[in-house]
């Protein structure tokens, strides 16, 4: 994927320090949007932010693949461990 970055937040504004970090949520920023649309896609656990049509389709289908493979696997983003989420984006990227 080009120009996009997959990260982790681990703390949300407003939360005391105890349960802001056991909040995950994933975030895909897109930077090669040219057309001037302003792409935003949100769900509970991810978010989808700019990019060309294409590339916001393909973060959001990355991430979508990726919650449905932790759910097979019996888990909960805040239970998976940081390699093993590495691992199961990179899959889903190249699908």
């Amino acid at each position: 994927m080009s120009n996009n970055r997959l990260s982790e937040n681990f703390e949300s504004a407003g939360q005391p320090p105890q349960q802001a970090a056991q909040m995950k949520h994933l975030l895909g920023v897109g930077l090669d949007n040219e057309d001037g649309h302003k792409r935003v896609t949100q769900a509970e656990k991810f978010s989808v932010v700019g990019g060309s049509e294409e590339t916001h389709g393909r973060m959001t289908e990355t991430l979508i693949k990726t919650f449905e493979d932790l759910r097979h696997r019996g888990k909960a983003l805040e239970e998976a461990d940081p390699q093993e989420l590495r691992d199961i984006l990179e899959k889903n990227r190249s699908c």
